[in-house]
């Protein structure tokens, strides 16, 4: 049983604050019945829903693992008509939002749902899910500088702190790191390293939770599978 106005919204009718103004305005009936009242619940598989008389069906959840090439932005319309993530996806496709962000120039993995509940378990600090990037930078990193990482450090009003560290090649020119976070501040990555003097070059997501971004190429996308929804929700140890 979900909140009628949920409902409403996880079927793509509105917002749920739409939704609950076409409630209060007699226009939702359940079962034949108009319903006005915000606390009604319904159960997607018994009940019947209409909207304006016409019947409201479940929208079908979907779960897309996107390998997001730079250049574009995770956001469904942009004032600076810059090309967004969804472009990469099939037309019909256009109502499903990115799970948390990746900015404009980072790559990698990245996941697009319909699904509210399943965003917020991925993006939420208190569910733990570990996301793991390869990070190119200008210049040598010590060990010291991942020590510090480990420790955090404050950057504002933020504390930023990654959850591991590993450095995979390091020399003056240019080193690579792999970081993994939990929390996800925003830029967060590429502010550790501003505050060691190394320039990112290149960041790309690799993992979230226990899926990979694997060999699927840049710019192309897959539907998760229901093992692998079923292991992004389970509890974290």
């Amino acid at each position: 049983m979900i909140r009628l106005q949920k409902f409403l919204a996880d079927a793509g009718v509105a917002s749920r604050r739409e939704s609950e103004r076409l409630i209060a305005d007699g226009q939702v009936r359940v079962n034949g019945e108009v319903v006005r009242l915000m606390g009604v619940k319904v159960d997607p598989a018994k009940d019947t829903v209409s909207v304006q008389n016409r019947e409201v069906r479940p929208r079908r959840k979907l779960y897309v693992a996107l390998n997001k090439p730079p250049g574009f932005v995770c956001t469904r319309r942009d004032p600076e008509d810059r090309q967004v993530v969804s472009d990469l996806l099939p037309k019909e496709w256009a109502h499903l939002f990115t799970v948390g962000r990746l900015d404009r120039e980072s790559e990698g993995l990245i996941f697009l749902t319909n699904d509210g509940e399943f965003s917020l378990h991925l993006t939420h600090p208190r569910y733990g899910i570990r996301k793991k990037y390869v990070v190119r930078v200008e210049g040598r990193v010590e060990p010291r500088d991942t020590e510090l990482f480990l420790r955090g450090v404050r950057d504002g009003e933020d504390f930023l702190k990654a959850d591991r560290v590993k450095i995979v090649h390091s020399n003056n020119s240019h080193s690579t790191v792999e970081v993994e976070l939990t929390q996800g501040k925003n830029r967060e990555i590429r502010r550790l390293f501003d505050i060691i003097q190394r320039p990112v070059e290149r960041l790309q997501r690799i993992q979230i939770g226990p899926v990979r971004l694997g060999q699927l190429p840049v710019g192309r996308w897959r539907v998760l599978g229901e093992a692998e929804v079923k292991s992004l929700l389970r509890p974290s140890s």
